[in-house]
């Protein structure tokens, strides 16, 4: 369904996707993650047609660039940063549906559902509500169509507890009749709904890791690791998978999310020097 065949893109003397090939098929549901800078959005941007690239991009064969409208009405999108539309709520309801074939009020009962009333805000402009509200109603209007592709950037970076948890539960009720590729900085809050992990780095796939259905991908693994001697760069490192320390931040503990094991363990790796012991413990609830 998606195909990305050495894909390679360049910002002047900067290479942001360095011979991306990566197929994914129908009824998979992607994790794409990586830290900032991987080149998770420009591949994104790609897929949508919106940057020029060598290599090809296609889904269901066709070109998104050259064949934009026709690939475009497939795909139910949210972006990372809200664009700035000047646009009256009601107005760009009205034009979302009418642009995809749906009805606004389809739209107006999901933002509903997320806690967006759109009632009261249908003649204030888009660019003028929070930013959480921005997210909800993308998040509605994506949702809203009957998109065979859903591709997210950060989709729930601006929600609320509540209103990220809806969203969730919102992606579940579709993960049977849509294609999904979902980036994100938090493994931990898609690897329920997901079957297959992507990791990029510096532009290339680093990982890629599919996983059966029948796989609970929210499983954890409850991680020990014990170090010779404190080191500053090593603490900062755990520390930011949510480690804590005892035994004078000798001894590190820990859970990480299943699919996340192999690149914990590739970062760890950088401190085989320093590390005693290390243990995993599969099935850890």
């Amino acid at each position: 369904m998606i195909r990305f065949q050495n894909v390679v893109k360049n910002f002047r003397r900067a290479r942001v996707l360095d011979g991306i090939s990566l197929d994914i098929e129908l009824g998979e549901r992607v994790a794409l993650i990586g830290s900032n800078g991987a080149g998770k959005t420009t591949l994104i941007r790609c897929l949508l047609g919106e940057y020029t690239h060598d290599g090809t991009v296609t889904i269901d064969g066709l070109d998104p660039r050259g064949k934009r409208t026709a690939v475009l009405g497939t795909i139910g999108f949210v972006p990372q940063l809200p664009p700035p539309l000047k646009m009256p709520v009601g107005q760009l309801i009205d034009f979302s549906a009418a642009l995809c074939g749906t009805e606004p009020e389809r739209i107006h009962g999901i933002a509903g559902r997320l806690g967006l009333e759109v009632e009261g805000i249908r003649s204030r402009q888009f660019v003028r509500l929070s930013g959480g509200m921005k997210q909800k109603l993308l998040i509605a209007i994506a949702l809203g169509r009957d998109a065979r592709v859903l591709v997210m950037d950060e989709p729930a970076a601006n929600l609320d507890p509540e209103a990220r948890k809806i969203f969730f539960d919102l992606l579940a009720e579709r993960q049977n009749d849509a294609t999904m590729l979902i980036s994100s900085h938090r493994l931990d809050e898609v690897s329920a709904l997901v079957n297959r992990v992507v990791e990029m780095d510096m532009g290339k796939i680093v990982l890629d890791d599919k996983v059966a259905d029948d796989v609970a991908l929210s499983d954890t693994l409850a991680c020990r690791i014990v170090i010779k001697r404190f080191e500053p760069a090593f603490a900062k490192a755990v520390a930011a998978w949510k480690f804590a320390a005892s035994d004078g931040e000798l001894v590190w503990d820990g859970r990480i999310a299943g699919p996340d094991r192999l690149r914990f363990l590739g970062m760890i790796s950088r401190y085989s020097a320093l590390v005693s012991d290390i243990s995993l413990t599969e099935n850890a609830g």
